[in-house]
């Protein structure tokens, strides 16, 4: 990962992944809207590392997590076959808020592709605002 990041990054992961055919346009350029797929698997991967992961957190404690914000900054074309790394850090956990931050890279020379953030409020299964629970909580802000 690029160490140039701002310290108050508190956790990081990685995942790599290849562009397929489908998910690009006419152009043989990836389609916009992969991006924020690709920033959901940047996000699942982060939580499996840290030891827990979103069907757990649903099933078993009754916690979702749904994006209420997604911001992304597109620098440069991803193409049909480009193997990527999507770098994902937890930037904030604040009470029922959770904030993630994402960086697409080409593996081949580095180039920076995007680069994002998602905001999501803890809820309940019928989207009633709730508190992260302790254990999630501890996880995200101590890795």
């Amino acid at each position: 990962m690029n160490e140039s990041h701002s310290s108050s990054n508190r956790v990081a992961g990685e995942v790599g992944l290849r562009v397929r055919y489908a998910e690009t346009d006419q152009m043989g350029v990836v389609y916009y809207s992969n991006f924020l797929v690709w920033f959901e698997i940047g996000r699942v991967e982060l939580l499996r590392q840290l030891g827990f992961d979103y069907k757990t957190m649903e099933v078993d404690d009754d916690c979702f997590i749904p994006v209420v914000e997604v911001n992304c900054r597109y620098k440069s074309p991803a193409r049909y076959d480009d193997e990527l790394i999507v770098e994902t850090r937890v930037t904030g956990v604040r009470g029922a808020v959770l904030k993630f931050r994402y960086r697409v890279v080409r593996v081949g020379d580095r180039q920076l592709l995007a680069e994002g953030e998602t905001v999501h409020v803890v809820t309940d299964h019928t989207l009633t605002k709730r508190a992260l629970p302790e254990k999630y909580a501890q996880a995200l802000k101590g890795a």
